[in-house]
């Protein structure tokens, strides 16, 4: 029975509308504006993706655990057999940066072409995702976009340097 699945709200299901969560951006980008919104989304994003990590016990896995590995897990949490917050298409590494090739991500569905709507939430969750399973600490940059001509909505992480304190 599908109502026994459901571990957040017993009548509704865990998932809400698209356009809500569009909504929920729009109105923080308007209370708070656009640089503002982005950091506060980013880092929703991150605690949310922290999360799914930490509930696949995937902490500090990078180490013992291979891309196509991650990948596999990041599409079950994230894709179609997850949250459905995005099309994860594969994970690369190119020297010191990570690259997600995504698409159908919650942050452009329903924008029109030509906008400049970033992928600050989708970005934000795939960043702190891998964040925990490597145990490093990323920065994380859109750099295609789907609304813009790009095949992808292509997220690029670069590791951090370690602080010592």
């Amino acid at each position: 029975m599908a109502i026994a699945q459901n571990k957040i709200r017993q009548e509704l299901g865990d998932f809400s509308s698209i356009v809500c969560l569009k909504a929920i951006v729009v109105g923080v980008e308007e209370a708070l504006g656009e640089k503002a919104a982005a950091i506060a989304m980013i880092s929703a994003g991150r605690q949310r993706g922290k999360k799914l990590a930490e509930d696949l016990d995937l902490v500090g896995n990078g180490s013992s655990m291979s891309l196509e590995d991650v990948t596999v897990k990041m599409q079950e949490a994230l894709s179609k057999e997850g949250t459905r917050l995005c099309v994860i298409d594969k994970l690369i590494q190119e020297g010191d940066i990570y690259k997600v090739y995504t698409h159908e991500t919650v942050c452009s569905a329903g924008e029109s072409q030509g906008s400049s709507r970033q992928c600050t939430f989708t970005m934000g969750a795939i960043q702190g995702f891998l964040e925990t399973f490597l145990g490093k600490r990323l920065r994380g940059t859109q750099t295609e976009s789907v609304l813009r001509g790009g095949n992808f909505d292509l997220l690029e992480y670069a590791a951090l340097p370690a602080v010592n304190h």
